[in-house]
C-alpha cells in the first residue's frame, strides 16, 4: 500500500506540473504550444513624393525605398530620389535654367508604437548623389579659348526625418512626414549658384509588401 501511495503521489505531481506548465503559457485569449517568440519579418517597396525649398526656390522630390522590416520595429534597406527645382540663375546661363539631381544610399528607420494601427518613425538616409544645371540654350560646342563652365558636381547627403505611418493592412502602409536634407558643398561655376542643397521637405508615400511575414502559427486562439 505504501508503494501504491508513492506511485499515486508521483502521478499527481507530474499531472499538476503539466497543468501548471500549460497554464503558464496562456496569454490573453490564446495558448502558446511552444516557447517560440512571435517575431515577424517584412519586406516592401515604397514610393514617396515631397515638396520643399532649396535656397528659397520651390523643389520637388520623387523617391523610392526597398527595405527589410524586423519585427515591425526597425527597417533597413536602400533608398534614393530625384531633385528638381526651377528658375535658378547662374550668371552664365539663361533665364530658362533648372536645377536637377539624384541621390541614393542606406536607409534605416526605427519604428515606435509598432503594434498599433498608427506608428511613429524616424527615417534616416545616408548616401551620395549628383546635382547640376540644365539649360536648353546652354552651348556645348566650345571654341578654342572659350571658358568651360562646370555645371555638375557630386555631394554627400544625410537626410533625417519624422514620419507618421498608417497600416492599412498587412500588405499596404501609408506614410506622411517631414525631412531635412543636409549636403556637402557643391562646386559649380557662377556667383548665383547654390553651394549646398540643404532644406526641409514635406510629403507622403505608400509602401507595398508584406509587413508581418512569419507570424507564430503555434499560437492558437480560443475562438478558433
Amino acid at each position: 500500500m505504501n508503494q501504491s501511495f508513492k506511485t499515486t503521489s508521483l502521478f499527481l505531481v507530474i499531472l499538476f506540473a503539466t497543468f501548471l506548465s500549460l497554464t503558464a503559457q496562456e496569454e490573453g485569449n490564446y495558448i502558446e504550444f511552444n516557447d517560440r517568440k512571435n517575431v515577424v519579418h517584412g519586406v516592401y517597396f515604397g514610393m514617396t513624393t515631397h515638396y520643399g525649398e532649396i535656397d528659397g526656390k520651390s523643389t520637388f522630390n520623387l523617391g523610392f525605398k526597398l527595405a527589410y522590416v524586423a519585427n515591425r520595429e526597425f527597417e533597413i534597406g536602400i533608398a534614393g530620389g530625384s531633385i528638381y527645382s526651377r528658375n535658378f540663375l547662374p550668371e552664365h546661363l539663361t533665364n530658362n535654367t533648372d536645377l536637377i539631381g539624384g541621390y541614393g544610399g542606406l536607409h534605416v528607420e526605427p519604428i515606435f508604437f509598432s503594434k498599433s494601427k498608427v506608428n511613429l518613425s524616424i527615417p534616416i538616409l545616408v548616401g551620395f548623389g549628383g546635382v547640376g544645371y540644365v539649360d536648353g540654350k546652354f552651348r556645348h560646342d566650345y571654341q578654342e579659348g572659350e571658358p568651360r563652365y562646370e555645371n555638375w558636381d557630386s555631394f554627400f547627403l544625410i537626410e533625417p526625418g519624422l514620419n507618421i505611418l498608417y497600416n492599412l493592412s498587412r500588405y499596404v502602409q501609408f506614410e506622411a512626414g517631414v525631412r531635412y536634407r543636409l549636403s556637402s558643398k557643391i562646386k559649380t561655376t557662377g556667383t548665383a549658384s547654390v553651394d549646398k542643397i540643404n532644406g526641409y521637405t514635406a510629403g507622403i508615400g505608400v509602401k507595398i509588401g508584406i509587413f508581418n511575414l512569419g507570424r507564430n502559427r503555434y499560437k492558437k486562439n480560443f475562438n478558433e
